[in-house]
Parts: structure tokens; C-alpha cells; sequence
């Protein structure tokens, strides 16, 4: 039985860090229904099933992340009014605009995503739970 891997704590302040979380949540799957937008606390936080790309084995693991400073969401090709519709996430990007400011984007397969227009980038990826076994790897056409 492969180890288990240690849980992820994941920090971003600039572009470069929000790479790193990009990989972390590649194939990581949501509820609608797990996506949150606190206007007044200006915080976007989203609960996943992450694969851990980072464990031998196939596990997955539920995570969190948290945008701080965001100012407006918005989405496209997410079925919102359906709470247990399942996003998966392709990559998170930044797209600089006002300094320090611009827009976060979570891509989704099928094409829909998120986009987060933040004061600047401030985001967290936390693991939360013990990783369990799952027999299904995603594939990527090379």
C-alpha cells in the first residue's frame, strides 16, 4: 500500500504561487453547491475533491480554497441554479489588471469557468480530510 501523502498547504501572492495551485487542483472536481461568494467578507471559497497528482496510488483528498479580496464573480457555462452539478477544474490562471489587481479564473472541462475579479492575488489551498483510494485516474490526451 502506497504512503500516504502529507496534506497540502498551499499559499499564493503573485502569479507564480497561483501556478503552483493550478497544478495542486488540476483534475479536482466541485459541486456547484460547494461554491461560495461572500460579497461583504469580499472572500470566494470553493470545497474539492482534489486528486493528488503528488501520492502514488490514485487518492484523492477534499480541499479547500479560499480567494481573499475579491471584488466580483462572475460565471460562464456553470449550471448555478443546479447545487449538485459537478465543475472540474482545468486550470487556475491570473490575468493582471490594476496593479496589484486583476482576475483569477478557474477553467472548467466543457468550457466554463470562474472568474474572479481580486484586489490582488491572495488565495489558500488547504487539504482537510485524510485521502482515500480512487480507482479512477483522470487521463489527458498527450
Amino acid at each position: 500500500m502506497a504512503a500516504k501523502p502529507a496534506p497540502l498547504r498551499l499559499l499564493a501572492q503573485d502569479p507564480d504561487d497561483l501556478a503552483v495551485i493550478s497544478v495542486a487542483l488540476q483534475d479536482a472536481v466541485a459541486k456547484v453547491g460547494d461554491i461560495t461568494f461572500e460579497s461583504k467578507a469580499r472572500r470566494l471559497t470553493i470545497a474539492f475533491n482534489r486528486y493528488c497528482w503528488e501520492a502514488e496510488g490514485g487518492v484523492r483528498v477534499r480541499a479547500g480554497l479560499q480567494l481573499g479580496g475579491v471584488l466580483n464573480v462572475q460565471a460562464r457555462k456553470i449550471r448555478r441554479g443546479v447545487k449538485d452539478a459537478v465543475v472540474e477544474v482545468l486550470a487556475v490562471t491570473f490575468e493582471p489588471g490594476e496593479a496589484p489587481g486583476g482576475t483569477v479564473t478557474i477553467s472548467c472541462a466543457g468550457g466554463g469557468d470562474l472568474r474572479a475579479q481580486v484586489e490582488c492575488v491572495d488565495a489558500v489551498l488547504a487539504d482537510v480530510s485524510q485521502p482515500w483510494p480512487t480507482p479512477r485516474a483522470p487521463k489527458h490526451a498527450d
